[in-house]
């Protein structure tokens, strides 16, 4: 099976170490029991993400993350667009560095298409506590015997 992960911008933010974050992708979807044929992130301005809100969802809210789920069964496919204004604001009224901002918006979008969902307020508390548990899987060093 083709499996591919890719991160495009249509502004000037640039991912760094994109390897660092398949990896990370990879490990958390392998975990949660799954696996995937095709990622695709999308970095865009509040206004590009406003606009895909009202064409597709019938939303006039800006937000930081909207997730189309094409997965199938314990196969996730999707297209994630992620505002990178709302990470930044997000991150500035919340007082935390922007990559772990980023960080949790990018695995909120993976856990929807694991089954996730965010629509009460149990199931809110759920998903930011798997959101830091799948955070805690970036960067873990391997220590050597």
């Amino acid at each position: 099976m083709n499996k591919r992960i890719d991160f495009e911008s249509t502004t000037d933010f640039d991912l760094t170490d994109n390897t660092s974050y398949i990896q990370w992708i990879e490990k958390v979807i392998s975990q949660l029991g799954f696996d995937y044929t095709e990622i695709n992130y999308h970095f865009c301005s509040d206004e590009e993400l406003l606009e895909i809100n009202h064409e597709y969802l019938a939303h006039d809210t800006y937000t930081d993350i909207i997730t189309f789920d094409h997965s199938f069964g314990k196969i996730i496919q999707t297209d994630i667009h992620i505002s990178v204004d709302r990470v930044k604001e997000n991150a500035n009224e919340l007082g935390l560095p922007f990559e772990q901002e980023l960080k949790r918006v990018m695995i909120h979008g993976i856990l929807h298409c694991c089954g996730f969902s965010d629509k009460t307020k149990d199931e809110k508390q759920t998903m930011r506590e798997k959101e830091d548990e799948c955070m805690e899987m970036f960067h873990v060093e391997q220590k050597e015997n």
